[in-house]
């Protein structure tokens, strides 16, 4: 084809996309259509005590998780003027190598940003948001661990759907705790649930039972039962909720959410307890992580304030004790994964001017490198909680801005890195770890 010839015919076609452009750049969301590129990605799955990354051709690679806590991805996703704060973490959390972000998927109750008004009933603009959070994560290739209820009444809890059970005349005792038996609740929940995994996300058209930028779904942000301390209602609750999700979804994997205390039963493990408090909480790691359709067992560590009084080298000392202990029942009686799902530390500065919480975040990324080089069960850990500037509000004794504490982004870092080098030679682990190249000169 004559030059001239082709420019005449590709001008008008540049003149039409530049205007499809500008339109969509501008009324997109008016006009109710989005394009949006999404990554090839795997979903997660587990063989024994490993996570692993399938293949479209169905083989499987191993898989160490860095990663963080975010629980607010959701809330900040609402208004389009908060949404850049989403995606700089985002884009933040894959700059230092991480992979894994656990977050919040739930909101009950009345509060202004409410997912779940009432049982059933959605904001649609909340749920927007978290459509959002989900799409800007498989652009960064962060896959995301999403916990669909609290133990505590922030963002409503248990305590909420307690109260909408009154409220609709249901028989229900005092105690929160009826969350966990009483028919009508469970209802309730097994149908936010079902509205969780059966929806379509508005953005890019993909169910959320099928995007593989969702790691695994968390049963509820650290159950608590104790008008039960032996257990067995929790247990229950456990079995029949994770067989919920298993019958609507076989993609994804399921954990419970724990912080990791040894019940009542299981005097064997009493003393890794912090305290004699923590067997009488109704919940039990072994027990509760061993029901068939959980597939990783969860843990939570937060020596500051589980032995408040003891000095640094003793809480270093029960954090690595704490760690081996959940690390061997994976091995020898779990015979699955084990994630530490949250670890925090306060900003404390010692004399010679290193943080506390170095020394202790040294300590369980220490471990979970020991496990991945020995094939353990210990399969990562994710720090809590990152956040970006200007989000006070957000934090907590726990929180920081990584980049602000540069001792802090250089360890997370480098935990990413050196899990990435190990298996480097497979490529399908490298991309749960890589985001451009962090790594490039480490």
């Amino acid at each position: 084809m004559d030059p001239v010839c082709r420019e005449r015919k590709l001008y008008p076609l540049l003149g039409i996309l530049s205007i499809l452009l500008f339109f969509y750049l501008n009324f997109g969301d008016k006009l109710g259509f989005q394009i949006v590129w999404l990554p090839k990605m795997g979903f997660v799955g587990v063989n024994s005590t490993q996570f692993v990354m399938r293949s479209e051709g169905g083989e499987e690679s191993v898989v160490y998780v860095n990663g963080w806590n975010s629980y607010w991805l959701m809330e900040e996703s609402v208004w389009d003027s908060s949404r850049k704060r989403v995606s700089e973490m985002l884009r933040r959390g894959g700059e230092m190598g991480m992979g894994v972000c656990r977050t919040w998927a739930f909101s009950d109750g009345d509060g202004p940003n409410a997912l779940q008004i009432s049982p059933g009933v959605f904001d649609e603009r909340v749920f927007k948001g978290l459509d959002y959070v989900i799409v800007e994560a498989r652009k960064h290739q962060i896959r995301l661990i999403l916990s669909l209820v609290n133990n505590l009444n922030a963002f409503g809890g248990k305590s909420q759907y307690v109260k909408w059970a009154q409220i609709a005349g249901a028989n229900v005792t005092l105690s929160d705790d009826s969350f966990f038996s009483h028919p009508t609740i469970k209802g309730y929940y097994k149908n936010y649930i079902k509205a969780i995994l059966t929806r379509k996300n508005s953005i890019s058209g993909i169910r959320y039972s099928e995007e593989p930028a969702i790691f695994a779904w968390e049963l509820m942000n650290e159950p608590r039962c104790v008008s039960s301390s032996s257990g067995p209602i929790l247990q229950a609750w456990i079995s029949e909720m994770a067989s919920f999700i298993k019958s609507l979804d076989q993609k994804h994997l399921v954990t419970v959410g724990l912080e990791g205390f040894y019940g009542l039963k299981t005097t064997e493990r009493a003393t890794v307890n912090p305290g004699q408090w923590a067997a009488s909480l109704g919940s039990d790691f072994i027990q509760n992580s061993a029901i068939d359709n959980i597939d990783f067992a969860s843990v939570h560590a937060y020596p500051d304030s589980w032995i408040p009084h003891a000095d640094l080298e003793e809480k270093a000392k029960y954090l690595s004790l704490w760690v081996d202990s959940h690390v061997m029942d994976g091995d020898r009686l779990l015979k699955k994964p084990v994630l530490f799902t949250e670890f925090g530390s306060s900003l404390n500065v010692k004399k010679q001017g290193m943080y506390d919480r170095d020394i202790l975040l040294k300590t369980i990324y220490d471990k979970i490198y020991e496990s991945a080089s020995k094939r353990q069960s210990g399969a990562g850990a994710l720090i809590w909680q990152l956040l970006v500037e200007g989000m006070n509000g957000y934090g907590d004794q726990f929180s920081l801005v990584a980049w602000e504490h540069p001792s802090t982004y250089k360890l997370i870092t480098e935990q990413s890195c050196r899990l990435r080098r190990m298996f480097e030679k497979d490529e399908d682990s490298r991309k749960l770890f890589l985001h451009g190249n962090p790594c490039h000169g480490r």
